[in-house]
């Protein structure tokens, strides 16, 4: 079976789906991997490198390659110029993004390509070890605390100096799921005081268990989805949220706001009074700004300035440390590739009675096969 693995072309993006390590995995199963020169370059992983893991390097065109593949893993969803060069029948791996994509499914419907979507592997024990979101969403965490002690005139930790004690900083992490929960870890851990919050009451002890402050607000009945997400809140609540909230912002130098619904826009979560009432030089990290921002004026890719609040708005904050986010994503893929590999006929099984797969493969044999996806896009 050939696995074909391609660079990366969209703009900025400097992660690389498949890692020499994996690539040497996948070899030692069975598969045979091509990989394009160049592929690793932008984390510093050389053809050579992908030579000695057992892999072939070819520089021929991208047609060739995919023309030939019976599997292609990407990191980012495919180009459409590209589906129709596969043949029918191809497994194809990567981000989709479907519930906003809905003509790239159709493409991939139309091509007879058998399309995983890794954003809906279920969030279960056995699917851990594949969960891309979550491997992504700690770099993406991490991410924004280092922004937040870049633009911030002043150090997270509390210093006792010849020129007296300096005061530690104090972050607020808005939404406590995979990205907040390592926001939290990563501030604590450069000496900040933070405090957190969650439509979640269920999360407060795990924000305890780092250090921080849980900060309540009643917002009566809420809860989360079976997958951990945060279900939507009714207007009424939202505005309870930001009252609550606003006391929260305002005496925080950094926030950082994670809050994203699976499939639908990000909630609007911080306006311009709240952004008001914070002081100068304070800096605010919209982690969702790519799907329509938490926060109002943000922008992506852009830092700016709003009351003397400098409002970050920067993308795929996990390609900054691409090295390391890379790592984490080709462990991932290949932990999928092998929970599913036949290895007497050496081939990637595509078992449509698993529940991993039930979850995650969106196209098959000319057809959209994910119910979720025709439930969501037929409402």
């Amino acid at each position: 079976m050939r696995i074909a693995v391609m660079k990366e072309t969209h703009p900025g993006e400097r992660r690389v789906p498949l890692i020499p390590a994996t690539a040497d995995k996948l070899v030692k199963l069975g598969a045979e991997v091509v990989v394009e020169s160049g592929l690793g370059l932008s984390c510093r992983f050389t053809d050579e490198d992908y030579v000695k893991a057992g892999a072939m390097v070819v520089s021929s065109s991208r047609s060739d390659i995919l023309q030939s593949a019976d599997m292609v893993l990407r990191l980012r969803k495919p180009p459409a110029d590209e589906i129709e060069l596969m043949h029918k029948g191809c497994v194809h791996v990567s981000y989709l993004d479907p519930f906003n994509e809905a003509e790239l499914v159709e493409l991939l419907r139309r091509a007879g390509i058998s399309a995983v979507s890794l954003e809906m592997i279920p969030r279960t024990t056995l699917a851990q070890k594949m969960d891309v979101l979550s491997s992504q969403a700690n770099i993406g965490g991490y991410t924004a605390v280092i922004l937040g002690s870049e633009y911030l005139g002043k150090i997270f930790p509390m210093m006792t100096t010849p020129a007296g004690t300096i005061k530690p900083a104090r972050v607020f992490v808005i939404g406590v799921g995979v990205a907040g929960l390592q926001a939290i870890a990563t501030a604590k851990r450069l000496g900040a005081m933070v405090e957190a919050f969650d439509t979640r009451p269920v999360v407060e002890e795990q924000v305890k268990s780092l250090g921080a402050k849980f900060v309540k607000i009643d917002l009566g009945e809420t809860g989360q989805t079976k997958d951990g997400y945060a279900k939507a809140l009714t207007q009424e609540q939202l505005a309870l949220q930001k009252e609550g909230m606003t006391k929260a912002c305002a005496r925080a130098d950094v926030v950082i706001t994670t809050a994203q619904l699976f499939g639908r826009p990000a909630p609007r979560i911080i306006d311009r009074k709240m952004l008001a009432a914070m002081r100068p030089g304070s800096v605010v990290i919209d982690m969702a700004v790519e799907s329509g921002g938490n926060v109002e004026g943000s922008e992506v890719d852009k830092l700016v300035e709003i009351d003397g609040v400098q409002v970050i708005g920067f993308s795929n904050l996990p390609s900054r440390f691409a090295e390391t986010a890379s790592q984490m994503y080709s462990s991932n893929l290949g932990n999928f590739i092998e929970h599913f590999w036949d290895k007497k006929a050496k081939v990637f099984n595509l078992n449509r009675n698993d529940e991993i797969i039930k979850g995650a493969l969106i196209t098959h044999d000319g057809e959209i096969v994910s119910e979720m996806y025709k439930s969501i896009m037929n409402k």
